[in-house]
């Protein structure tokens, strides 16, 4: 019987009992695509100096966040309002609205996707309380990419070159309270990530599930503190499926928890934006022919995801 949980694993071992670690983080994702990942050190402060600052800047007039909305940007910094994403195939937009914080930069940006942030000035510890979380998670989105890099026969460095300066995202979500409960939408309609990997704070609360390969979707509940990595399409691409990319989905809650809102912070972890994904020879066999045989430039690939789920528009030939 295969286990009905989603596993949770101590970062620490990976330290302490390095190869017993890499094995069972390598089974949890071919197995689930997700992990939760426990012993990280990141404080309870840290994220929950974060919730503060984001729920006092979500409740600021429409008229006042919109400010820091950047059109043609592909919602790339600043704020996305509601109706705009919806998930790929989907002709409902999400309920649900979001702001980016990216990687803050010492001097000239290294590629014109990175771009400068946005502070709201309305919400004066919104800057140092989200980038604390951004740097946090990154820290440990290194640590899970160091594990994964063994399990896939390279070198445990071999992705701290490919991510240093990728465009990674911190996104703030606010799902407010659903006053139609009739509504075609859900909180976010099934889908899978872009990225290399996602780190989700928040991950305690319901509503998160995934699809199983019989169809079926599994409730995603940790315990407070647990931080939920997946892995998204872009490492997906990089291991021919071997790590893959599970759909999931935040549903609507039932009775009186649909009056509620519900806030959570992804971290988007990405590779440099002018990193090429060329399958992993390790990761090809007669078994695993390679389903990718053209390499495709990580930029140019999420811009073609970005145009899927509405954040930016097609371009007219």
């Amino acid at each position: 019987m295969t286990q009905q949980q989603v596993p949770t694993l101590d970062i620490r071992r990976f330290a302490t009992d390095k190869a017993s670690f890499v094995a069972e983080i390598g089974k949890a994702y071919t197995e689930f695509g997700f992990c939760g990942i426990s012993g990280h050190g990141i404080p309870d402060e840290v994220v929950d100096n974060t919730y503060k600052a984001i729920k006092k800047f979500f409740a600021l007039p429409t008229e006042v966040k919109q400010k820091y909305h950047v059109p043609g940007q592909g919602g790339a910094r600043g704020y996305t309002g509601f109706g705009v994403e919806k998930a790929k195939d989907s002709n409902h937009p999400d309920l649900k609205e979001f702001f980016h914080v990216g990687r803050e930069l010492s001097g000239p940006a290294p590629h014109p996707s990175l771009y400068p942030n946005l502070w709201p000035s309305e919400v004066a510890e919104f800057k140092e309380a989200t980038y604390a979380l951004y740097a946090a998670l990154e820290k440990l989105g290194n640590t899970v990419l160091e594990a994964l890099a063994l399990f896939l026969k390279q070198d445990q460095a071999y992705f701290a070159d490919k991510v240093n300066y990728g465009n990674s995202i911190l996104r703030p979500i606010h799902y407010p309270p659903i006053q139609d409960t009739s509504t075609q939408s859900i909180r976010a309609g099934q889908h899978e990530d872009i990225n290399l990997i996602t780190l989700l704070v928040g991950s305690h609360e319901s509503g998160l599930e995934i699809l199983r390969r019989d169809g079926s979707w599994l409730p995603v509940t940790t315990i407070e503190g647990t931080i939920v990595v997946n892995i998204g399409d872009m490492l997906q691409r990089l291991t021919n499926h071997l790590l893959p990319s599970t759909t999931h989905r935040v549903v609507n809650p039932a009775g009186a928890a649909a009056g509620q809102p519900r806030y959570s912070i992804p971290f988007f972890m990405h590779p440099n934006p002018d990193y090429v994904i060329e399958t992993l020879e390790s990761c090809i066999s007669a078994e695993r022919p390679n389903r990718y045989p053209e390499p495709i430039n990580s930029n140019d690939y999420l811009m073609q995801r970005l145009e899927e789920i509405g954040l930016i528009k097609k371009a007219k030939y």
